[in-house]
């Protein structure tokens, strides 16, 4: 089971070490043929890589390596390690609205398109419905006049002009990406790329629909690439900062149908990371199942940020009818069902005197309050207050360090 991972052959003389990171928490286990070792460490959330070089570095690996503070020696066969790795990053900075700020470039008339959505109503009886809001503001999605066909020939050639105009406009938000999405552009990309190619020198990434999700149906891959477009630049400079100092001789990313991909993928396409921690639970679970000869099984996992729950019916369904929050996901996916309350999600009374929890989180930094650092009132103070945890629990941070 460990030397082969999806298509990935590992040798019997390399380390193997499982990373989950969570808002709060990230756990570390280690594999070496019959040897086992796990630790958890708390998160670092300004920079989530720390966190899982903190655990590298305390784990017993027996390595030519020193992976505190100092050069990393030379890695060799002999004493590689790979690094396989479940993140909620993105899930978290989706969750918590912490992404990137974006702009969408759509066909001229379907800027609005993320917020008509479709038009059954899950609530049809309600009338004061809310609808998720959308990741990108009104004034930051821009219509421009061009057009295919459904068959992917031109009825109005994209305006260069306009374009660049369009460019000196969105140079001056200070933006952190830009999501393109055009009518039939998963018939014929040569719109998209045409923005892409004006656009180069801007030093801002943009993420095109033909390239994250060439399906049908404007909606869901406007949702699908604009969700990407949200999360990458983050996924991405935490990857490069992971890649920079884990030493690790290669590094896999869990995605959200179970299998694995390499970080560069993952930093490009990171919505298929979306649900990258919980997939790597509902397979652990699986598995365990199994061997305990359990054939239907309910997976509860309530992390620091969020909770996720699936049901394994003999096997592990995958869907590419998914939402989250709301916002569809027509990617390949495990069917998780996702909420922004974990042990770390913050109560806060809103403007009407009700309750609500989440979807912010005291995360690890600064934490519950019982922490000793954190003033927000959590989950995990609920429990304490009410007799849930052990008083020791108040100091169980500081023992961690």
């Amino acid at each position: 089971m460990i030397e082969n991972i999806k298509g990935y052959k590992l040798k019997q003389s390399d380390f193997l070490i499982g990373v989950d990171t969570g808002g709060t928490f990230t756990d570390l286990l280690l594999i070496k043929k019959n040897v086992w070792q796990s630790i958890k460490v708390p998160s670092t959330p300004h920079n989530p890589s720390k966190a899982i070089i903190n655990g590298l570095s305390q784990l017993n690996l027996n390595l030519n390596l020193n992976l505190s503070n100092k050069k990393l020696k030379t890695i060799t066969k002999e004493n590689s390690f790979n690094l396989i790795h479940g993140s909620t990053v993105g899930t978290n900075a989706f969750l918590e609205k912490k992404g990137a700020k974006l702009a969408l470039i759509t066909t001229k008339g379907f800027t609005d398109i993320l917020e008509i959505g479709r038009q059954n109503r899950r609530e049809l009886y309600n009338i004061n419905e809310e609808k998720p809001t959308s990741l990108v503001p009104a004034k930051f999605r821009y219509g421009i006049k061009e057009r295919l066909d459904h068959q992917g020939k031109t009825i109005t050639s994209i305006d260069l002009e306009e374009l660049n105009q369009l460019k000196d406009k969105i140079k001056k938000h200070k933006l952190d990406g830009i999501a393109v999405c055009l009518l039939f552009s998963y018939v014929n990309k040569k719109h998209e790329k045409k923005i892409k190619e004006i656009f180069s020198d801007l030093s801002i990434p943009l993420f095109l629909s033909s390239e994250i999700l060439p399906e049908f149906r404007e909606f869901e891959r406007t949702s699908a690439t604009v969700i990407n477009a949200y999360i990458s630049p983050k996924m991405k400079g935490y990857l490069q900062s992971l890649e920079k100092n884990a030493g690790a001789h290669k590094i896999l990313i869990m995605q959200s149908n179970g299998g694995v991909i390499s970080t560069k993928k993952a930093s490009e396409e990171s919505i298929h990371t979306l649900l990258s921690g919980p997939a790597g639970g509902v397979s652990g679970a699986s598995y365990y199942g199994k061997k305990a000869q359990y054939n239907k099984i309910i997976t509860f996992d309530m992390g620091g940020t969020s909770t996720d729950v699936s049901l394994i019916d003999k096997k592990i369904k995958i869907t590419t009818s998914f939402e989250l929050e709301g916002m569809p996901l027509p990617i390949p996916m495990i069917p998780i069902h996702t909420v922004g309350a974990g042990g770390g999600s913050i109560a806060w009374v809103d403007e009407g005197g009700l309750l609500r929890v989440g979807p912010q989180s005291a995360g690890a930094d600064p934490g519950p309050a019982c922490y000793g650092k954190g003033e927000e009132i959590t989950i995990t103070d609920a429990h304490l207050f009410l007799g849930r945890l052990p008083a020791r629990f108040i100091s169980w941070k500081n023992d961690l360090k």
